[in-house]
């Protein structure tokens, strides 16, 4: 009874101790570092599907202008990989790197008036206009909880209990790698 009682007594210490010294709200923060990173990957990935549809609607107004699409092919192919690989860095390099072909698509656009009053077009370009902002945002979200997270992992005690749990390591902020890339394609019809 009194070794029952000792052992109980332990696990209620080690229970009230874990509590105390922030596993919990580690883990709390490390699951919310994921989702934002993860937030950042759905907004790529959106803005490469929605890219991919803006491509073949100007494609059959704009037959002739194989290289600009070759162009925008190629850096939405970079950006689905980058995706798929789940590195920050690559995927703001993929990111920035579609700036310059998707200018190049929407100056194909201004050659092609029919395109900007077509319907499709103009529900498409909204789409990508509202995924920038989204794209924006959760850079910003993701960037936050690392933040946050950072923080937390060098406070006492809390850092002793990261260091134990292999929590220690700071995570990556969500950087631009490319000058200008901070600013989203600009659309002029």
């Amino acid at each position: 009874m009194r070794h029952s009682f000792r052992s109980l007594a332990l696990v209620l210490g080690l229970a009230g101790l874990a509590s105390g010294c922030g596993y919990n709200r580690l883990q709390g923060l490390d699951e919310r570092v994921n989702k934002a990173e993860g937030e950042i990957k759905v907004q790529l990935q959106r803005r490469a599907d929605l890219i991919g549809n803006l491509v073949e609607t100007v494609k059959g107004a704009a037959r002739q202008e194989s290289t600009v699409f070759i162009g925008v092919a190629e850096a939405r192919s970079r950006l689905n990989s980058a995706v798929q690989s789940g590195s920050l860095q690559q995927m703001g390099e993929a990111n920035a790197a579609m700036a310059a072909p998707l200018s190049r698509l929407l100056a194909t656009v201004e050659a092609y008036p029919e395109l900007k009053s077509s319907e499709n077009f103009r529900q498409l370009q909204d789409q990508l206009e509202g995924t920038e902002n989204r794209i924006a945002v959760a850079r910003s979200d993701y960037n936050g909880s690392v933040e946050e997270f950072n923080r937390d992992i060098r406070r006492f005690p809390t850092n002793l209990t990261a260091k134990m749990f292999g929590l220690g390591k700071s995570r990556e902020y969500f950087e631009l790698t490319t000058p200008g890339a901070a600013e989203a394609p600009k659309v002029k019809f």
